[in-house]
């Protein structure tokens, strides 16, 4: 019984610690940066793609969101006149 107190959790920390390796990736992509590999190919090709769309992206939403708060402020504007007979 005192055997198995001590290798219970012996055992469950072996079993976490092979867990959490499975978990690391087995190779970055900086290793396949010389591969001959059509599909290693495909996938940085792609992998790039997506890079380049995510930076589109990002900068359409930084236009909008400017857009956006010009649009508040004016509405905003708007409302304050409507309420109070101010105008900016």
């Amino acid at each position: 019984m005192r055997t198995i107190r001590i290798l219970l959790p012996a055992v469950a920390v072996v079993i976490a610690i092979n867990a959490w390796a499975q978990d690391q990736p087995a190779s970055t992509p900086a290793a396949h940066a010389g591969s001959n590999d059509a599909i290693v190919k495909m996938r940085q090709e792609e992998a790039a793609a997506n890079r380049a769309y995510d930076k589109k992206v990002a900068a359409a939403k930084k236009v909008y969101d400017h857009k956006k708060a010009e649009a508040k402020k004016e509405r905003d504007a708007a409302i304050a006149a409507a309420r109070y007979g101010n105008t900016q």
